[in-house]
Order: C-alpha cells, then sequence, then structure tokens
C-alpha cells in the first residue's frame, strides 16, 4: 500500500481530532473519508456475526439515515458489503439494476438524495466487524485515486473498531456511543416477543419488526422499544397495533 497514501489520510484523520481537542476516534475517519472523496456523507456500521448493527458513527448529509435505513431492512449495499467478498460500489443508486437488488432500500435512499453509494467492509483476515460507507449526491464511480484513497480510510477505520491504530487506544463505548450494545439488545428482546405474539420464529418477527418499521418510517430501536414496553403488539396477522387498538383483539393477548 502507498505510505504516502496512509501518512495523508492518517494526517488527515488526526487534524479533524485535533479540532475537537479529542482522541482520534471512528467519526474522524468518517468526516475524513468524505471529504477526501467528495462525498456529501458517510457512514460506520459495526458487524454483530453476519449481521450489520446500527451505525456507530454517521457525518454529513444522510449518513445517519441511510445507515439506519439499511439496517431497518436488513438490505443495501453496507448489507452486501458485509456477507460478499469485497466492496460494493453502486454508481447509480436510481438505475434499474440498483431497484433490482434493493427494491426497498434503492427508492428510499434516492429519494433521500443519495445517488452513489460505495461499501467497504472493514476486515482482518476473514472476521469482519463492520463496514465503512459513503454516499454521493451525484452518480458516478468513484475514481481510481479516490477508490485507493477510501480503502485506506478503511483500514483506519477497522484499527479503530479493533480498539488499536497507530498507538491510540480507542475504548468501545467511545466509538460506538453509550448505549450501542443495549440498543441492539432491545431489537432482539423485541423479535423474540413479536415471536411468541404472532407464533412465529425469532428471525421471521425481526423481519415483521423491520417492516413495521419501514411502513411507518421510523427507526427499528424506536419500534422495538415500543413492542419491549408494550405500547405496540403484533397479532396473529402480522400487523403492528398500539396496546388498545381493538383490530389487535382483547388486549393482552398473545
Amino acid at each position: 500500500m502507498d505510505r504516502d497514501r496512509v501518512a495523508r489520510a492518517w494526517a488527515a484523520i488526526r487534524e479533524r481530532a485535533g479540532r475537537e481537542n479529542a482522541p482520534v476516534a471512528v467519526r474522524h475517519v468518517c468526516m475524513a473519508c468524505a471529504q477526501a472523496v467528495d462525498a456529501v456523507g458517510a457512514s460506520v456500521s459495526l458487524a454483530r456475526g453476519a449481521e450489520v448493527s446500527e451505525p456507530a458513527f454517521a457525518s454529513g448529509v444522510g449518513g445517519d439515515d441511510l445507515a439506519e435505513l439499511q439496517f431497518t431492512l436488513g438490505e443495501g449495499p453496507c448489507v452486501d458489503a458485509l456477507r460478499g467478498p469485497g466492496p460494493v460500489l453502486v454508481a447509480d443508486l436510481a438505475s434499474a439494476s440498483s431497484e433490482r437488488r434493493w427494491p426497498m432500500f434503492a427508492p428510499a435512499a434516492t429519494g433521500r438524495g443519495a445517488r452513489a453509494v460505495f461499501a467497504f467492509p472493514l476486515r482482518v483476515g476473514t472476521i469482519r466487524t463492520g463496514v465503512l460507507e459513503v454516499y454521493r449526491a451525484r452518480p458516478g464511480l468513484l475514481s481510481r485515486d479516490e477508490l485507493a484513497d477510501a480503502l485506506v480510510y478503511a483500514d483506519a477505520a477497522t484499527l479503530l473498531v479493533l480498539g488499536a491504530g497507530d498507538g491510540i487506544v480507542v475504548d468501545r463505548p467511545h466509538l460506538a456511543g453509550d448505549g450501542f450494545d443495549a440498543r441492539r439488545a432491545v431489537v432482539h428482546q423485541a423479535a423474540g416477543m413479536i415471536s411468541v405474539q404472532i407464533g412465529v420464529g425469532v428471525e421471521d418477527a425481526l423481519v415483521r419488526l423491520r417492516a413495521h418499521a419501514y411502513a411507518e418510517d421510523r427507526r427499528l430501536i424506536e419500534v422495538a422499544q415500543d413492542v419491549v414496553e408494550s405500547r405496540l403488539r403484533f397479532s396473529r396477522d402480522g400487523r403492528g397495533n398500539p396496546t388498545g387498538d381493538k383490530s389487535t383483539g382483547k388486549e393482552g393477548e398473545a
């Protein structure tokens, strides 16, 4: 790898951290990477096995919304980059091929102003810890130099996610934000409750939870919290209804 390119990337990351008088963190990678590749936004999402978690950090226009949208839908370039053999580079989300590949995510993303998305898995060997993703408001691929820069920033994000990079130690709570693991637990707890309510497996229950969040245009964690705190129940037809809504049948019915 080009040592000068790596040095420039780390200098840009440190410069971002220096502006805040803060330790280097993954958010500084997102901001520096977005600037380097002329993107409007960037995000890092962590992984739990083969599943994408909520974004650990997002910056710029649309970064948070697009990362959250993929987590909610369970589809998109971020999801494919985590599960596939390498980066997923999408020149135009409005193309027919993008809409066939991601029938829910692609139109929703373009509706939020994204036209090109580039997702880079964060990995060490065969272990993948997350995905760095950058977004553009215009269609088109990254140039050769921009792609090389993005790969360097993905390596930097990987080091920070793992906890140490170039002598810099970053605690996991500092990386992901307070309550990250707790939020993930709420989603899985809600899926477990829905599986009991409608008599399906937990994976199918998670699909219903995601579908409800998408239909209501809400964050998955918000809907999950409603389920856990008994403000929302799912009836046997798979629909989510506020508790007390007569369409669920008797309140409290499993």
